[in-house]
């Protein structure tokens, strides 16, 4: 399987992570000492997987279980060797975020390394 298809993998499971409020599925798409940053309603964000995790699994019922299921679109890909750069547009909670996702190749395996988000429309 090429890069390109594997990175497309990763980021289907980080959005079914937040579509079913699923830690583990956090943990499968983001590397272990990932940063998760930005500004969300005004406050500086700043989390690491585990505190990612934690905010994905405490969304109760979930969006898939509530039927607001997770839309994205993806808007660039760019892949350097083991590093990528990926640009995502999606509506979580009822709020529009652009996330600027940075990924590393460990192995044979890509994880989200660091996820800078903006919100577009709260």
């Amino acid at each position: 399987m090429d890069d390109k298809r594997q990175i497309e993998i990763v980021l289907q499971t980080y959005i079914e992570s937040m579509n079913k409020s699923d830690p583990e599925m956090v943990r499968a798409a983001f590397h272990e000492n990932a940063k998760v940053t930005g500004y969300l309603h005004g406050d500086l964000v700043q989390l690491s997987t585990e505190d990612f995790a934690g905010f994905v699994s405490s969304q109760q019922p979930s969006p898939s279980e509530n039927g607001t299921n997770v839309e994205f679109e993806i808007l660039n890909i760019e892949i350097e060797n083991s590093i990528a750069h990926v640009k995502i547009r999606d509506v979580y909670l009822g709020i529009t975020f652009l996330d600027i996702l940075s990924l590393l190749k460990v192995g044979e395996d890509w994880k989200i390394y660091n996820k800078l988000f903006n919100v577009e429309k709260e």
